[in-house]
């Protein structure tokens, strides 16, 4: 008999797709969190996954994930997505209603590194009422969450952009469509990460995907097809790994048998014992690309040539500005959106804008790196889009760490987080503009903060990634403002980035106490200024400069930089 872990179990006892008719149940009878688990059992919290629902930390509330295939919204849907978020997703009055956060109110959401949108504070009994409103425009949450196909990403571009080979967009909402609500792949080992782009850029971010298909070309019959290479085997967290590139050219009309074949694979020969090593990645790795491409071959319907030419150039994932479309006389604006969070309303009038501004093609895209674009606006409309109140917060023109932060959810609502994220994310990006002169040269740098090792903000490919700690200072006479010396802190990594110089960080310092971080980063900006190199990105000369120096260059602020130690080490 194979042995699985709980969560297998939990799936076995009850497929987790029939959580969502439980839903539509739990709300008309108004369960509490206590009567939910009396009826259905623990296994329940798991299988609510499926519907993209989350139990927040606070009891009786759910976060809920929205999923958005490539990052694309008619204004219409976006429209919807704000108005439920003013409607539904508020703090109550015994979290502290409009005061429960000072930067962002009652009422607000998030925009996610999958390109999803995330929720907090909905209850039950309201969820189908938001399913309903969510019906009438083609949304959905179902698969938000679980060990099935996350949101399919995309460039956010596409379709606009001078750097896309070809529009992949519809492959994105093909594959899309094939998964959500299919039975068959719901239940995968792991969750299941996708991502298809034509664009030339990657900024869909193959590289840390279970599956990344990019632009290619190959002459096939005396002519050449666009399609797909194919990666395969990426993802952070615990064990990050950079995908593999396997020898296959796949069709755009054969990209959704090639993933469903992958997803057979992974289903099939993917652990379900130890849940630590189910992901996908952990199977790539053992099989080795080849076996697993071999695997993936005798699963797969349609023949699958040889690799052709890659047409792939590098790694942007940034489209923060004001950029001309490929359209004649079009333009899309990408706003800066710091941690990804806003307030619904202000979601709503983004929306409103688009149809306002835009031309009848208008739509509202979400980023991998929590910014948002409006796209198809005239030349001459530009500037009243940029004066709508919506926009003062969120200007395309923002100081390099607001232009590169992004943070997780942090310990305001997830279990597992350690740290507060969003509000210090947003705050330290502002003051590190405001105290760091950053070359001119550079538009963007990358501060990726994690409120624990599981990585939904990306610490690991950004130029300084944080992963929250709870630290315990060593010098009894450093104590926070409670006069307790266990404080707030992170691991501090230097030196990620994607592309064809891909690396993750080096965690060079670890237990780094909260109060320290902006006085260390000061210093490693100074020497930077002072050593770097014509054109040297931050990133690059953090891995020039050894970590033994960099660590010293840190130490040398007037804080405890390295005075802590990880608590409970």
């Amino acid at each position: 008999m194979v042995r699985v872990n709980t969560t297998e179990q939990y799936k076995q006892n009850k497929h987790p797709l029939d959580v969502i008719d439980d839903v539509y149940e739990y709300a008309e009878d108004g369960l509490s969190f206590e009567e939910i688990e009396e009826r259905a059992g623990g296994g329940e919290w798991e299988r609510l996954k499926w519907a993209g629902m989350y139990a927040q930390k606070q009891e009786g509330y759910f976060m809920i994930r929205t999923k958005v295939p490539g990052g694309k919204l008619t204004p219409e849907q976006a429209a919807v997505i704000g108005e439920v978020t003013d409607d539904l997703a508020v703090a109550p009055e015994e979290y502290g209603g409009e005061e429960q956060n000072e930067l962002w109110g009652d009422a607000y959401l998030d925009i996610t590194t999958r390109q999803d949108i995330q929720k907090h504070w909905i209850r039950i009994e309201d969820v189908p009422e938001m399913w309903d409103r969510y019906d009438e425009v083609g949304l959905t949450t179902v698969q938000g969450c679980g060990d099935s196909a996350r949101n399919v990403l995309g460039c956010p571009a596409a379709g606009i952009s001078d750097h896309e080979c070809f529009n992949a967009q519809p492959v994105v909402d093909a594959v899309s469509e094939f998964f959500t609500g299919n039975r068959e792949y719901a239940n995968l080992p792991r969750k299941f990460k996708l991502t298809i782009t034509g664009c030339a850029h990657d900024c869909a971010q193959s590289q840390i995907n279970d599956i990344g298909l990019v632009p290619a070309k190959k002459e096939l019959g005396g002519e050449y097809h666009y399609g797909f290479h194919a990666r395969v085997g990426g993802g952070l967290s615990d064990g990050p790994r950079m995908a593999s590139e396997l020898d296959v050219f796949i069709e755009p009309e054969d990209a959704v048998e090639f993933c469903r074949a992958v997803a057979q694979t992974f289903k099939e020969l993917g652990d379900r014992n130890n849940r630590g090593v189910c992901r996908m990645r952990y199977l790539v790795e053992q099989m080795g690309p080849s076996a697993f491409e071999e695997a993936v071959r005798d699963r797969c319907t349609v023949d699958l040539p040889e690799s052709g030419e890659g047409l792939t150039e590098g790694y942007q994932g940034d489209h923060v500005g004001v950029h001309d479309q490929k359209q004649d006389g079009l333009t899309y604006v990408g706003f800066n959106v710091i941690a990804g969070r806003m307030g619904g309303e202000e979601f709503a009038e983004a929306a409103r804008a688009a149809k306002e501004y835009g031309t009848e093609d208008a739509s509202v895209r979400l980023a991998t790196d929590q910014n948002f674009l409006i796209t198809h606006i005239p030349e001459e409309n530009v500037e009243d889009l940029l004066a709508e109140p919506f926009a003062q917060d969120y200007q395309p023109d923002p100081g390099a760490f607001s232009r590169g932060a992004v943070g997780c959810t942090g310990n305001e609502f997830c279990n597992y987080a350690i740290i507060e994220t969003k509000k210090r994310t947003k705050r330290w990006a502002r003051e590190l503009d405001e105290r760091i002169d950053v070359p001119d040269d550079i538009d963007a740098i990358r501060m990726h903060m994690s409120g624990c090792s599981a990585s939904c903000a990306q610490p690991q490919i950004a130029d300084i990634g944080f992963r929250g700690e709870t630290v315990k200072l060593e010098d009894e006479n450093s104590t926070n403002e409670e006069g307790d010396n266990i404080v707030e802190g992170m691991d501090f990594g230097l030196g990620g980035s994607l592309g064809a110089d891909n690396e993750f960080v080096d965690w060079v310092e670890n237990a780094v106490p909260a109060q320290s971080v902006l006085p260390a980063l000061e210093q490693l900006f100074e020497a930077y200024g002072d050593e770097r190199d014509d054109g040297e990105r931050f990133y690059e000369w953090t891995r020039r400069v050894d970590n033994e120096r960099l660590r010293r260059i840190m130490q040398g602020a007037d804080a405890p930089v390295a005075r802590g130690v990880a608590h409970g080490d």
